[in-house]
């Protein structure tokens, strides 16, 4: 069910994408005058305008009602532990440290050097 609705919000995600790169800008009106006034035609009298916008809307709102049913279905699939708690028990335990190396005098024992006497 979940792999349905990510389809669906992608698919949905993609047209809502190119609808809005179709509608005008504000500024569009400027460019009839220049010639580009022709391809409103294509929608009829009162342009596109009206049927893209409200493509968008339809759109916006079955992009957010996806968006949302995947939010609750996320969390209800969620084992609601916390992720600290879980990685906590799955780290194996940690190793002591190495043996430190041998001293200049080769004694082979790796013991430290001496601290030096206070003043």
């Amino acid at each position: 069910m979940y792999t349905i609705v990510l389809a669906i919000h992608l698919g949905l995600a993609l047209v809502l994408i190119g609808v809005v790169l179709l509608q005008h800008g504000k500024g569009a009106d400027a460019g009839a005058a220049f010639g580009s006034g022709a391809s409103n035609t294509v929608f009829g009298a009162r342009g596109s305008a009206s049927f893209l916008g409200r493509l968008t809307g339809i759109l916006g709102v079955g992009f957010f009602a996806t968006s949302l049913t995947l939010a609750i279905m996320a969390g209800t699939f969620s084992s609601g532990g916390s992720v600290v708690d879980g990685s906590a028990t799955d780290t194996p335990a940690t190793e002591s440290a190495p043996a430190p190396a041998a001293d200049d005098a080769g004694n082979g024992e790796g013991s430290p050097a001496p601290a030096p006497a206070p003043d």
